[in-house]
């Protein structure tokens, strides 16, 4: 009986401790918990000056309460950037060149798991560093709608569509599938019509009509928010019509959270909310400024301004702790969805470490971009691929050949592993090869050169030559740029065009082939005629010299399409401060171009034979659907991106044509692929200025598919009603 008793009594304490230890785990600790009531449980824990230090991007630590200091400030635009080792894929502009959303995903895929590697990494020595957390802000899915902007090397080119699917894919492998938990947070950005120019871009007021707003800069940011669920969005510097992006309602509630749906958070581009006083001068002051943002929908600052000035802004009763605590709740979920409130064991991705970061598989799939973002633009004769037994002497030469800038473009990350165009092609050849290697010239000397008389002792030149990310990128990183990080024109540099001429002259009857480092459209025609083959290798990363030879010696045809524009003249192209689409990009352009926006050549050649056609009759709610047999009728095994164009009825400010759908196949030799294209008549919608809203317009629509946006192999016309 005394023994039931103490067991009893035993029993009873240990259920009283157990549900006294329950009753003191707080609401927002508690993984069972919804979201929503845990984050409210944190938010009601805090002081309205603990509120404040939560809204900056560099985020105060609350001991009290175990919320560790945290820097929201990390970038992953083509690799985990700024923060140590990590694997660096071909630059933005590249990677969309491969028309490859898959592939795109893949990329994105790594750069998330190798951010959550450093991250454990750097929490586990209590480091809570800058550019060492969760929280990316990208990808940058402005429209690259003039190719003088710099930072336009940043983007996915200049259609949206095209924008929008690989933005998609880029996203969805930054923040992975896990139901519970996102990977790393995605932040689209540059919310919103924002493409330069770069040294007015504080004070800058961007204006644009309802129709081009919708159908061109707010089309890919609805994709992301809608299909792809991005969990962040990025206010840009500009004002829109006369209101700075960063407390513009219109935007940031009525469009992105009322309209779309959006449930993440916003921050602003960095010292954006000191533009609003100090350059737009919209408003007085910081307080003012603070309050608007905060009502127009912002949620974290890239600065000091909410910080500071939130706590007196309620004070003088412009804002309420109601407000506050609505923007607080939508940024903390973030978090929530990070982990950083749970136990670390319960996150699917706490156990990644250092074999995580650029390990081997990593380096081989930026490889793998590398090659399928070069574009062919020249190959006079088939000279390449080049037979390696043919020539037992080669040149490698100029600026870009062996420099580490062009390899890597901006917002990089560091590798010691970064193979260049001289590493990579004599990598690629025996020791049997005689190569050698001269700086050739450089971005400003135009007449002295380096090496054009020994490339005459050779059997073949590559020449190297191009942009870098000191000539093009954003205000103040592109310190040798002229017009604050914008380009002038689209001119090489004069020393690099006189070079090309010296070179030929040397050489005479010898082959040469020009490689192109750039991040935007040049005027190739200027050296277009001292070359035998022409390739644009953008800003291909750590393993672009690999990539290069791999494409030079025919281990894989070129198969690279641009995603943009090259013109013949910027003096073609409308005033860059004009944000009218009119006369810009291949859906507005009428005028002769260089090459078209999805050209690039092959080692191979495709055929395409219709096995499904389209319809005749389409009505809002369906969907068109074409399939065909693409096969490869050249001399090797090649991918092809089979690109699908809608030309609309003649209706006033109707784009000439306009990507819809792609597709790319991998043919062997003598085989064939079938290409499935899938088009949802809901994206034929054009914005009606009358209604202000989307319209089905009734009429003749084409269908029409190729390799290029003025390659036509089979065209389908079709009925809207």
């Amino acid at each position: 009986m005394k023994n039931c008793l103490k067991y009893a009594i035993a029993v009873g304490i240990i259920c009283f401790l157990s549900h006294a230890a329950l009753a003191q785990t707080p609401i927002y600790k508690d993984m069972s918990k919804p979201l929503d009531e845990r984050v409210k449980d944190l938010v009601s824990r805090l002081t309205l000056e603990e509120k404040a230090s939560l809204l900056g991007y560099n985020s105060k630590a609350v001991p009290r309460l175990g919320i560790p200091a945290y820097n929201w400030w990390n970038e992953g635009l083509h690799g985990v950037a700024r923060a140590g080792e990590a694997t660096i894929f071909p630059q933005a502009i590249g990677m969309a060149a491969t028309f490859n959303s898959d592939l795109v995903q893949q990329v994105s895929t790594v750069i998330s798991t190798e951010a959550r590697a450093k991250y454990n990494l750097a929490i586990a020595h209590d480091r809570h560093l800058q550019y060492m957390g969760l929280t990316f802000w990208t990808p940058n899915i402005n429209i690259f709608r003039d190719p003088r902007w710099g930072r336009g090397q940043e983007t996915y080119g200049e259609d949206p569509y095209l924008t929008a699917t690989i933005g998609s894919a880029f996203v969805k492998g930054l923040q992975g599938n896990d139901p519970r938990y996102l990977k790393t947070s995605a932040t689209a950005k540059h919310f919103a019509v924002h493409s330069g120019p770069e040294a007015v871009r504080d004070k800058f007021d961007a204006i644009v009509d309802e129709k081009d707003l919708r159908e061109t800069y707010l089309y890919a940011f609805h994709a992301l928010v809608s299909g792809a669920h991005v969990e962040s969005v990025m206010s840009a510097y500009n004002r829109v019509n006369g209101v700075p992006n960063s407390i513009n309602k219109m935007l940031l509630t009525d469009i992105l959270r009322n309209e779309w749906g959006f449930k993440g958070h916003v921050v602003t581009d960095c010292g954006a909310l000191d533009d609003v006083f100090s350059t737009h001068k919209t408003l007085p002051g910081p307080v003012e400024t603070a309050a608007a943002a905060i009502k127009a929908g912002i949620n974290l600052d890239c600065s000091t301004v909410l910080q500071n000035d939130v706590v007196k802004a309620i004070k003088q009763g412009l804002l309420t702790e109601k407000e506050v605590d609505l923007r607080l709740s939508e940024l903390l979920k973030t978090e929530f969805k990070l982990g950083f409130y749970d136990d670390p064991g319960g996150i699917p991705y706490h156990a990644y470490g250092a074999d995580s970061v650029h390990n081997a598989a990593h380096v081989a799939l930026s490889r793998k971009v590398a090659e399928q973002s070069m574009v062919l633009l020249k190959n006079n004769n088939n000279l390449l691929p080049l037979d390696k037994a043919k020539y037992p002497s080669m040149m490698i030469i100029g600026p870009n050949a062996a420099a580490l800038d062009p390899m890597i473009g901006n917002y990089h990350g560091v590798s010691s592993k970064i193979v260049n165009f001289v590493e990579g092609i004599t990598g690629a050849v025996g020791p049997e090869t005689r190569i050698e290697y001269d700086l050739g010239a450089n971005y400003d000397d135009t007449t002295h050169f380096g090496g054009t008389w020994a490339a005459g002792n050779t059997d073949v030149t590559i020449a190297v030559i191009g942009l870098s990310p000191v000539l093009e990128g954003e205000a103040g990183d592109a310190f040798l740029s002229k017009s604050g990080g914008d380009k002038k024109d689209l001119s090489l540099p004069e020393s690099e065009i006189k070079f090309m001429k010296a070179l030929r002259q040397s050489v005479k009857t010898k082959p040469i082939i020009a490689v192109i480092t750039a991040g935007s459209d040049v005027d190739v025609s200027a050296i277009e005629p001292y070359a035998d083959a022409i390739v644009f290798a953008w800003y291909p990363g750590e393993q672009g010299g690999n990539a290069f030879a791999d494409i030079l010696f025919g281990k894989t045809s070129p198969s690279g399409h641009l995603p943009l524009t090259f013109y013949k003249s910027i003096n073609n192209v409308p005033d860059y401060q004009d944000y009218s689409m009119k006369g810009r990009t291949y859906r507005y352009f009428d005028k002769p171009v260089q090459y078209p926006f999805g050209f690039g050549m092959s080692y191979t050649t495709f055929d395409y034979q219709t096995q499904t056609a389209s319809a005749k009759q389409y009505k809002l709610k369906d969907t068109l659907t074409v399939a065909i047999n693409v096969k490869n009728t050249g001399k090797m095994t090649g991918d092809e991106v089979v690109q699908a164009y809608i030309e609309y009825p003649h209706i006033d400010r109707m784009p000439i044509k306009e990507l819809k759908g792609f597709k790319r196949v991998s043919v062997p030799q003598g085989g064939e692929q079938l290409a499935t294209i899938k088009i949802p008549v809901a994206d034929l919608q054009k914005w009606d200025m009358k209604k202000h809203d989307w319209r089905l317009y009734p009429g003749e629509y084409k269908l029409v598919l190729g390799s290029s946006s003025q390659d036509e192999k089979l065209t389908y016309s079709f009925t809207v009603k």
